[in-house]
């Protein structure tokens, strides 16, 4: 293993720098190439086709037969002048990965020959075998059948040869199996909420919609190496090494000049994107050495959020291309920063206004605080779902952790916005206010687009932070699929906003008039959700202790977390808002606690392999050099030049002992453990088995695996050490 190891080194020190495709246009001239996109169906349909797909799309209308079949014809011709020899339903089951298979467009011709064909029904709806995909009971396993539905909002797009339709993917029973469907609901649930709120101040408002904008951090490891560490390939993280002398102390990798070969890969990832459409626009070194970080521009959350799975399949490929390997786990490396995801959120409306942006006169910027006071009231009351949306087996490593906002969820509003809030809290509005009183609040309002767009800081130690014109949820995951997350944030404001029209409604019902009742309200919810506002350092042991004070949870745990789900309030957010139906959000937490389980279970089988096959083998090896130069010694020396001689070495040989004796003393009771927790039939229990039983011990035997790391001939050591994953190129 040692031999392969330097083997490994030798080519990564021999690599040449790889080729790769480029367009020699302008951006603007290929970009959407291969997507089916707005421009394409203008060309390739029938302008009643054009129109039903885009009633579709903003209306949420139905495609009928003739109109699907016309889709269909043009989708088919454009795919094949462009190379397409397949076509398929992509969707995104529990999995976190995506899905699709693929079908030949050729059907049976006249005498024995084939043309191509695709229609309408196949466009609309696929059957695939949905037996392996989890469901969290939903379905039995024997019961194979599942629907994938064409979404017209999301365009198809050509990936090689294949025509890829984003869909939905539904059980036999029509329950959601998948991302996609609740995260059309969630969004479907604020369309109708905030437009609802926003037609007090604008009755051209007939429509909101929510943008994302995410950001991807990843690693990029060279290939031969990642193929030698056994627990990057299995578990996508290390589960054992010591720390590199140098990693990240000097901020020298931070937004400093791209590697070569890791520009070209950036470069042809771009490409690729500009071609299926998707607006990539900044790229970066982050701060841990080799690692990266890729954005692109705002877009409509369901699109912006398939076109991040895309992108993620995207590098894989392209890594592989460039003899890289693609790590998204959150914290694949101790003690260096670990990768997020952040997703910058916002609302906007069909008029062109964004809800959070401050505006230019006062009844805008009323507008504005409305949205800003129902987000906050809407974290607050939600901390607990919003954290379970986000907390996974491979997030719960990076939450908390020096690099990476802390478990209690809290939000930054920069110095500004907080003095406005406090303003309308000192204000009274809970009696009729005087023209003095409302002219100078509002005049203050008034005042806000200057200093915000000026002055707003950003807080990277807050989950969840206003950064101006949106807010950013920052504790997403890397490897996480972005709709965990914004199932639930969607479907919280949605529930505040229904909340807050009807108390509004219910005060202007007494004669109160529209802005005396807004404020109102919002004076009650900015006083109620106080506790959720901080702009400090949230990796502060001070804000630990504060954050107690004032009520705030500190889960850190995924089993604990993830019981948020199925509160009774809870299932009645998200049965009442049409996002989830019981066996559905039970099936889904299910599907949770499962994927917690395995992969700590996964994890625990790695480490223990590494442990006994590669570290143990290695260690005795050197023990035993060590003792034979001990027995050497004493045979040439006398016994009192032995003693003075030999007395290091034999401490070491102790040393060694004593860590070989742990890890497998340590690996027996991890095993032990393991077999304890599998016999247990209650999921929830069983997980919580792993987390506080199994999962310790992947630390303890770390612990003394690192510690033979610094202690073993370099030469023997079997896997690539930090200092060679990081810094080689």
């Amino acid at each position: 293993m040692a031999h392969f190891r330097l083997k490994a080194l030798e080519e990564v020190l021999n690599r040449k720098p790889e080729e790769f495709t480029r367009e020699k246009n302008l951006v603007s001239d290929f970009y959407g190439k291969l997507a089916f996109d707005k421009p394409k169906m203008k060309k390739y349909l029938s302008k009643a086709a054009f129109n039903a797909v885009m009633e579709a799309i903003e209306k949420g209308t139905t495609i009928d037969r003739k109109m699907a079949d016309q889709v269909a014809q043009g989708m088919k011709s454009w795919a094949l002048e462009n190379g397409a020899t397949h076509y398929t339903h992509w969707f995104q089951p529990l999995t976190d990965t995506t899905a699709e298979k693929h079908d030949a467009f050729i059907v049976h011709g006249d005498e024995g020959r084939v043309i191509e064909a695709f229609s309408g029904k196949l466009l609309a709806q696929q059957e695939p075998d949905a037996s392996s995909f989890p469901s969290g009971g939903i379905r039995q396993t024997f019961e194979a059948r599942g629907y994938t539905a064409w979404d017209p909002s999301s365009p198809a797009f050509i990936s090689e040869t294949t025509l890829t339709i984003p869909t939905i993917f539904i059980s036999y029973t029509g329950d959601a199996l998948d991302y996609k469907t609740p995260l059309l609901r969630a969004l479907h649930q604020v369309d109708k909420a905030a437009t609802a709120v926003c037609q007090y101040f604008d009755k051209n408002v007939t429509s909101v919609k929510a943008n994302l904008g995410w950001e991807q951090e990843y690693f990029l490891i060279d290939e031969a190496l990642f193929k030698a560490r056994p627990d990057l390939v299995l578990t996508g993280r290390t589960l054992t090494g010591h720390a590199s002398s140098k990693d990240q102390q000097l901020d020298d990798h931070y937004f400093s000049s791209i590697p070569t070969r890791a520009n070209r890969f950036m470069q042809d990832v771009e490409n690729e994107a500009y071609k299926l459409g998707i607006p990539v626009k900044t790229r970066h070194n982050e701060v841990a050495p080799n690692q990266f970080e890729l954005a692109p521009i705002f877009e409509e959350a369901n699109l912006a959020n398939d076109h991040n799975q895309l992108i993620m399949d995207i590098m894989q490929k392209i890594a592989r291309r460039h003899k890289f390997r693609i790590l998204y786990h959150e914290k694949p490396f101790a003690g260096i920063n670990g990768s997020g995801k952040h997703n910058n959120w916002s609302l906007s409306t069909n008029t062109g206004v964004n809800l959070y942006s401050p505006g230019k006169n006062p009844k805008s910027n009323l507008l504005f605080l409305t949205f800003v006071v129902n987000t906050l009231k809407a974290v607050y009351d939600n901390q607990d779902l919003l954290r379970a949306s986000i907390l996974t087996a491979s997030n719960q490593h990076r939450l908390g952790a020096n690099e990476a906002p802390p478990a209690i969820l809290s939000v930054f509003l920069g110095s500004e916005v907080s003095k406005m809030l406090d303003l309308m809290e000192e204000s009274v509005v809970d009696r009729k206010m005087t023209p003095e009183e409302k002219t100078a609040l509002k005049l203050n309002i008034g005042r806000i687009p200057e200093i915000i767009l000026d002055n707003t800081d950003r807080n990277r130690t807050s989950p969840f932070a206003f950064t101006g014109n949106r807010f950013e949820f920052r504790a997403v995951g890397s490897s996480a699929n972005n709709a965990s997350a914004l199932i639930v944030l969607n479907s919280v404001v949605a529930h505040q906003l229904n909340k807050f029209k009807e108390k509004v409604d219910a005060i202007i019902a007494k004669d109160v008039k529209k802005d005396e009742a807004i404020f109102q309200v919002l004076k009650e919810l900015i006083i109620n959700s106080k506790p959720i506002r901080f702009n400090g350092d949230g990796y502060s042991e001070e804000w630990v202790k504060e954050a107690k004070k004032r009520g705030l949870t500190n889960i850190r745990n995924v089993p604990e977390s993830l019981s948020a789900y199925l509160r009774p309030e809870n299932k009645r957010l998200f049965e009442g808002l049409g996002i989830f139906n019981e066996p559905e959000l039970h099936g889904r937490v299910e599907v949770e606690y499962e994927k917690f389980i395995m992969k700590v279970q996964i994890e625990a089988r790695v480490l223990g392999d590494l442990a006994i096959n590669h570290i143990v083998p290695t260690a005795v090896q050197y023990q035993t050099m060590l003792l034979e130069n001990v027995l050497r010694q004493k045979e040439l020396f006398s016994e009192e030049e032995f003693e003075q001689l030999a007395g290091a070495r034999k401490d070491l040989i102790k040393e060694v002992g004593g860590h070989i004796s742990a890890i497998k003393s340590k690996r027996h009771d991890m095993i032990e453990a393991r077999k304890k927790a599998n016999v247990i039939e209650d999921t929830v229990k069983k997980a919580e088995a792993y987390d506080k039983k199994v999962k310790p011990f992947l630390d303890d035997i770390r612990y003394h695996i690192d510690k033979l790391e610094l202690i073993v001939d370099n030469e023997l050591w079997p896997l690539p050490k930090y200092r060679e994953l990081l810094f080689v190129r």
